[in-house]
């Protein structure tokens, strides 16, 4: 699957969650998410721009592959994923299998439909608030534009395209 996202910093979530409602926003969920990087054993995803993560959320835990990002101006890359019943047992396989922890990522997420764009007020733990802004299965000349006009909507000027992984890594150096 083809996931074409934008991160943007904000300083004021709430703003954001106001003009979202004005603009005719529906409102889907709240969750916790943590989100366990791991390290591959014979290749550097920080240098490959690829990731492995486990999510828990609930009682419900999904393992994602990201790929490296196909666009120098949003965060599109491809995105498999998988639903883990055992997570234990699935950590444990990875480990046995040379895969080792790189850090945890929790984070409290609101997430917003506008339109056809998925819109996420994510508060991260140790780095503060973003808003993700998605929509997957698109060609990207077609889900970029949708991107910036929500963008342009919401008040959102600047994009980050580091990861929170890599946030969170380089804040801890």
């Amino acid at each position: 699957m083809l996931e074409i996202e934008v991160k943007c910093p904000v300083e004021d979530i709430g703003h954001v969650e106001e003009r979202l409602i004005s603009q005719g926003a529906r409102f889907d969920k709240e969750v916790s998410q943590e989100d366990r990087y791991l390290g591959h054993p014979c290749r550097d995803f920080a240098s490959t721009d690829e990731g492995l993560r486990l999510r828990r959320e609930g009682d419900r835990v999904v393992l994602y592959y990201k790929g490296p990002k196909l666009d120098k101006l949003t965060k599109t890359r491809e995105e498999l994923s998988t639903p883990v019943p055992d997570p234990r047992s699935m950590y444990l396989i990875l480990q046995r299998l040379g895969f080792t922890p790189v850090a945890t990522v929790e984070k409290v997420r609101r997430t917003y439909h506008l339109g056809p764009v998925e819109v996420s007020l994510d508060t991260v733990s140790g780095l503060g608030g973003f808003v993700e802004l998605e929509v997957q299965d698109l060609h990207l000349d077609v889900g970029r534009p949708m991107l910036e006009e929500a963008m342009k909507a919401l008040g959102l000027e600047r994009t980050e395209r580091r990861s929170y992984l890599e946030l969170l890594l380089e804040k801890r150096a």
